[in-house]
């Protein structure tokens, strides 16, 4: 322990070398975690740099995302690909060692932290991935998965409403496989804890199911002796350690305060290193820390071989088992709903359409998952045959997380970011607004998850303002890095669903109709399935001399393509994403809407804003700019102009 001991104090003298480097960052955490670091990669945690993305490695996510030098130091002495020159530019432009962690497994980075509370719910959706990978791909005779998820949290976390969602989750589904590690400093960036909570960590942990124990943070015998004691406990639950440490600890003009938690330290940093005993040279690694690592990688490298000799095996007597597990071919399933058959219905909702075409997608992919906040019923995709998801039930694919739509999203984007299953989840869209805080670490993060929220307008209705989305679809095509996509019948959410399975570096948000639309049932249906894949195509060609361009997406395109017909020159250009539209060519976009014909109309049952890059200064757009009220959907479209007869009007005055 005394060498573990001399290895948390090089990582104080790392950290604090790289913050007053930067001039930037977070002591507190690091230095008062120095203990938990040492012990996790010094011994405790299963890891293979060499092989970062092993599928059995024991995943380690640092929830509290500001204190993310602590991370990198860490990584770095293990062996992993974050050189110290890395280190000495944490912060810095063009560096990898950003302010807060950004997913990149080959470095070793689980997840995208830093909003508090995000990587705590991550952390759950791995832990649920990996319980998934156990039950379906394990044998009696070959145990490939095994590991653990491990989750170092602080105050701020656990105070954030999307960690009372995901720990409640993670106590139902008994995931034995989560350790949630604590730092208990009782301090947060602003004051003493005690200025803001009085709760029991312990009780409020126990009622969620959690075996709960406590600890020393800062005693590395005591802390490994715990962890080692939930990590082989017989309990089948997630378990919580509580680790009393002291934040800032090493630099005691300032340890156990609020001042710790940021830059406050940096001043005092030279006198911490003497009182520590390390040298007065900066961004020294002692050599007894480098030959203890370079034999803990030896040990990782023969632990990961010892598996590697199991996984051949398995893989030789399943390869069944091996293909699912190993493939992934986006290709394959865009082809798969190319031979779907054409909606022969007059009328049906994209809700429904929707919900048909993820079960031919669960058919064809074992990978597909999918969940709901209580709203399975309603937004239609739930997997027929596909069996619900419990402690009884792993391999159930189907995942009901109740009313608890932040948590959801960001339980699937730890799905995700663990890469084994493709995760969906649904709500109505309104309550996108709860999810956004996930929505946009999936974005930033280049997950592949699938988003699917249904009642997309002020159709919606009898419901009320309180529950028509007017804003809501603008303020998620403002997500750098997200494709929006608002089908407008059958042929488009199948086009919808292909893009949506295609985006493995992008998350995708399908926008669906409640009310039925109708099937134009057009004769090129590939053409229209296509369409929906490049954002935006014309879907009605003009007659004789294009004089007009009518654009739309979602239900409002049917009211185009009516209008179309009664005026010759005019052109209906459906734009069911935005984003894919604007990812094609130049010379795409102009072959669509021609600069040629300025007079555009833009039609859309949301806000008006984002349609104006495309009418032009002399376009119009008939939206809605204010929220809605209580009444029948027809009366709803009729009072914001949304109708066949207003269109008719708007063309007029443009003629």
């Amino acid at each position: 322990m005394k060498e573990l001991l001399s290895i948390a104090n090089d990582g104080r003298g790392l950290f604090m070398d790289a913050v007053e480097a930067a001039n930037s960052g977070h002591l507190g955490m690091p230095m008062g975690c120095a203990e938990i670091g040492a012990a996790l990669f010094g011994k405790l945690l299963r890891f293979d740099p060499d092989n970062p993305t092993w599928v059995n490695r024991d995943r380690f996510i640092l929830s509290a995302g500001h204190g993310s030098i602590f991370l990198y130091v860490w990584l770095h002495l293990a062996g992993y690909n974050i050189s110290l020159e890395d280190i000495k530019n944490f912060r810095k432009s063009g560096s990898i060692t950003h302010g807060h962690p950004e997913f990149n497994k080959n470095l070793g980075i689980e997840c995208t932290t830093g909003p508090l509370g995000q990587g705590v719910a991550n952390a759950v959706g791995m832990a649920l991935s990996c319980k998934k990978q156990a039950e379906k791909f394990n044998t009696i005779k070959h145990k490939i998965f095994n590991n653990f998820v491990v989750c170092l949290c602080g105050d701020g976390c656990l105070q954030e409403g999307i960690s009372a969602e995901a720990c409640s989750l993670a106590g139902h589904w008994k995931l034995d496989n989560l350790i949630l590690i604590f730092d208990s400093n009782d301090v947060t960036l602003d004051a003493k804890l005690a200025k803001s909570q009085s709760e029991n960590i312990i009780q409020r942990f126990e009622a969620y199911g959690f075996e709960t124990v406590e600890t020393n943070g800062n005693d590395l015998n005591d802390f490994i002796k715990t962890f080692d004691g939930v990590r082989f406990s017989q309990l089948q639950c997630p378990k919580i350690i509580i680790a009393k440490t002291t934040i800032g600890l090493g630099i005691d003009e300032i340890a156990g305060t609020s001042q710790a938690h940021g830059t406050a330290g940096v001043k005092f940093i030279d006198t911490a290193r003497r009182k520590i005993g390390l040298p007065s040279a900066k961004f020294c690694i002692s050599e007894a820390t480098k030959k203890f690592f370079a034999n803990r990688k030896l040990e990782c490298k023969k632990e990961y071989a010892a598996w590697l000799g199991i996984f051949k095996a398995w893989q030789k007597e399943n390869p069944g088992l091996a293909q699912v597990l190993l493939g992934d071919d986006p290709v394959a399933m865009a082809h798969v709903l190319d031979a779907l058959e054409p909606s022969n219905r007059d009328r049906v909702s994209t809700r429904v359409a929707a919900g048909e075409i993820l079960q031919t997608i669960a058919k064809h992919d074992e990978s597909v998952i999918t969940g709901s906040a209580d709203l399975f019923a309603s937004a239609g995709n739930y997997i027929k045959g596909g069996g619900d998801f419990s402690s009884e039930n792993v391999q159930g694919r189907n995942i009901y997380f109740g009313v608890r739509e932040h948590a959801m999203a960001a339980i699937m984007n730890g799905v995700a970011y663990d890469g084994i299953f493709r995760p969906s989840c649904s709500t109505f869209l309104v309550f996108s607004d709860y999810m956004r805080a996930a929505i946009r670490m999936a974005a930033l993060a280049k997950l592949g998850q699938i988003f699917i929220f249904t009642h997309d307008s002020i159709a919606v209705g009898e419901d009320g303002p309180t529950h028509q989305p007017v804003e809501t679809l603008t303020a998620l095509r403002c997500i750098p890095n997200l494709d929006v996509i608002r089908p407008a019948d059958y042929e488009e959410t199948v086009g919808a669903w292909q893009l949506a399975m295609a985006n493995v570096n992008r998350p995708t948000a399908l926008i669906l109709s409640r009310q039925e639309l109708p099937n134009p049932r057009q004769a090129n249906i590939a053409q229209r399935r296509s369409g929906v894949q490049k954002g935006a195509y014309i879907a009605y060609a003009e007659v004789g001399k294009l004089e007009r361009i009518i654009l739309a997406s979602g239900s409002e395109l049917c009211l185009a393509m009516q209008v179309a017909p009664l005026f010759d020159g005019t052109r209906v250009v459906s734009v069911p994403c935005m984003e894919a539209f604007e990812r094609q060519s130049k010379e795409y976009e102009s072959t669509v809407l021609p600069q040629s014909c300025p007079k555009r109309i833009a039609m859309e049952a949301g806000i008006s804003m984002p349609w104006h890059k495309y009418v032009g200064a002399s376009g119009i757009v008939l939206g809605v700019d204010s929220f809605g009220y209580s009444g029948q959907p027809v009366d709803l479209m009729g009072s914001f102009g949304i109708t066949l007869e207003n269109l008719k009007n708007v063309i007029h005055s443009l003629s």
